[in-house]
């Protein structure tokens, strides 16, 4: 009996061993390792942490289009420096060459009619010289036979003749006339065709060289989205197709926390460090202040994060850049010196 009353217990205290043994057995070994970079310290007594972005000292300018089209050409790469004026790309012209040509042969057409107008303008002035000098002449016979009193040197109808022939006459004056004022409102109206013709072809030739898309300053080609054959569109995207940025300068962008912003100052030093390397860093010079505090864009993950920070951003130029390749859009961790006073 005693042998049995113990087999149960000590069924029981093996399998707890075992248990206990597989378990231990099985539990992963962890092992404290030391970071393969330290985190970045701050080199003042008091200090405000944010994170900065790197941006061109002109800001990133994404480049639009004045008119849609399909692009037929590029001419940069990303990486290129190009000068103010010099062309980045063009679209597909045919269309607004063919207007062009209609439009060069309307001038061409409406300077003709103004010529025809002018030719006109001397041809009736002409007539009306003739018509004025034929009415002095059939005025001077009217006249001689009014002033005959016999009627047996010169008849009533002789004298009724010579009157409607004056009359005929006048009315071929008039007519003349009317045909000067017909010809001169001929030539302005070929004038006014000749200018409209004119101003459309200069309205062509305006939109073939907004198809022609220059840089606006002398800047680097940060991005390009854009190949020949795809479509632009004059509407804002976005998606930015070609940025372009002053990269001799690099500022830095730094989003401080509206709860601290009242600790900075204009006149305070700051550093930028790289993340991933804490021993490159940079000095950093104050250029402004944004004026206009924002909702913080840029999330860490951090759980602790409220998505409703606001920030605001200041905005630095990197005196010394850090000896290491620095990016445009690259993150760096900043320290900005406090007074102990606002510690």
């Amino acid at each position: 009996m005693k042998i049995r009353d113990l087999l149960l217990p000590l069924l029981a205290i093996g399998s707890i061993v075992y248990a206990t043994t597989s378990i231990v057995r099985t539990q992963p070994t962890r092992e404290l390792t030391d970071p393969p970079n330290a985190p970045p310290r701050p080199g003042y007594a008091h200090n405000v942490a944010a994170v900065g972005l790197i941006e061109p000292s002109s800001e990133p300018i994404s480049i639009g289009s004045a008119r849609a089209g399909v692009v037929d050409q590029v001419f940069v790469t990303v990486g290129d420096t190009v000068k103010k004026n010099q062309p980045l790309l063009k679209l597909r012209t045919s269309e607004l060459e063919a207007e062009l040509a209609v439009a060069n042969a309307a001038i061409t057409q409406a300077e003709a009619a103004v010529e025809v107008a002018q030719s006109q303008v001397t041809i009736s002035t002409a007539q009306v010289k003739i018509a004025s000098a034929e009415l002095a002449n059939v005025q001077r016979l009217l006249d001689f036979a009014e002033s005959v009193k016999d009627s047996r040197v010169i008849s009533d109808e002789e004298r009724t003749q010579r009157k409607m022939a004056v009359l005929t006459q006048q009315a071929k004056c008039q007519s003349a006339e009317a045909s000067v004022a017909s010809a001169i409102s001929s030539v302005a109206s070929a004038k006014a065709a000749v200018v409209a013709a004119k101003a459309q072809q200069r309205v062509t030739q305006v939109e073939i060289e907004r198809s022609t898309i220059t840089a606006p300053l002398d800047s680097t080609v940060l991005q390009l989205r854009i190949r020949p054959g795809e479509y632009v569109s004059s509407a804002t995207s976005s998606t930015p197709w070609l940025t372009l940025g002053q990269t001799q300068t690099l500022h830095l962008r730094a989003d401080v926390d509206e709860h601290e912003a009242w600790r900075i100052k204009s006149q305070a030093e700051a550093t930028a460090h790289v993340r991933g390397n804490a021993d490159l860093k940079s000095q950093l010079t104050f250029v402004r202040f944004e004026p206009l505090v924002i909702p913080k864009k840029s999330l860490t993950g951090d759980a602790t994060e409220r998505v409703d920070t606001r920030v605001l951003q200041v905005i630095y130029r990197l005196q010394n850049p850090a000896p290491a390749s620095l990016f445009i859009g690259q993150q760096m961790d900043v320290f900005i010196a406090a007074d102990s006073s606002t510690k």
